[in-house]
């Protein structure tokens, strides 16, 4: 895992399409935006989880 550290307004660059900024630090939270072609999904880890369980679910054989 690679770990950094930015302050606010600054930015980190995954390849060459997706940018990740963080636009707000109160507390112990942190806010990010995230900037990546619409094929590129990009979700909460609890709610990438949950939409896997759903697909597993739809996937098994009656």
């Amino acid at each position: 895992m690679l770990v950094l550290s930015r302050k606010k307004d600054e930015k980190i660059v995954i390849g060459d399409f997706i940018t990740l900024m963080v636009i707000e630090i109160r507390g112990d939270k942190v806010r990010l935006g995230i900037e990546a072609p619409r094929d590129v999904s990009v979700h909460r880890e609890e709610v990438y989880e949950a939409i896997k369980r759903e697909n597993a679910t739809e996937k098994k054989p009656e």
